[in-house]
């Protein structure tokens, strides 16, 4: 018989692995939807694919369930409040003061952040209490290098 982790002792295990910060958002002809991550990771180059994770009882989810395409915002060092905004639930994250406009598809990004991935999704996978996003990264947009915003511990980090 498997021996089962409790799910404390794999949060804490997790918490000491440090981590990219990126706020996801999408829209799903609903209104614009957002979230922060730190489970985005990059599948493929030859195709662009992506990852990310989000958990079943996220108010994200039945958007992200139905959106055709996602953007992932990375963030730079500078930008833990944004951070802080889009992982807070109950609030409008697109209100004042966070800054942002649509793309030509209608996608809302978010203004001022470190670059950005527009990705189509290609598959959602069922895993635990959450679902793995698989999407294809069609466009790209890179600002000024600047360092990134890391999550460890707890607490938000920089470079």
């Amino acid at each position: 018989m498997t021996a089962v982790l409790p799910s404390s002792a794999f949060r804490a295990a997790f918490r000491r692995h440090p981590a990219g910060v990126v706020v996801i958002t999408t829209d799903s002809e609903h209104g614009p939807v957002g979230f922060t991550a730190t489970s985005l990771t990059s599948v493929s180059a030859e195709p662009p694919l992506v990852s990310f994770g989000i958990s079943t009882t996220s108010s994200s989810w039945p958007h992200v369930r139905e959106a055709h395409s996602v953007v992932v915002h990375f963030l730079g060092a500078h930008q833990e409040e944004l951070a802080r905004r889009f992982a807070t639930s109950g609030l409008d994250r697109f209100a004042t003061p966070t800054r942002w406009r649509r793309l030509a598809g209608g996608e809302p990004v978010l203004d001022d952040v470190a670059g950005w991935l527009r990705a189509e999704v290609e598959s959602l996978i069922p895993v635990g209490d959450h679902h793995l996003v698989l999407a294809r990264v069609v466009d790209t947009v890179l600002h000024e290098d600047t360092g990134p915003l890391l999550y460890h511990d707890g607490r938000y980090h920089t470079i």
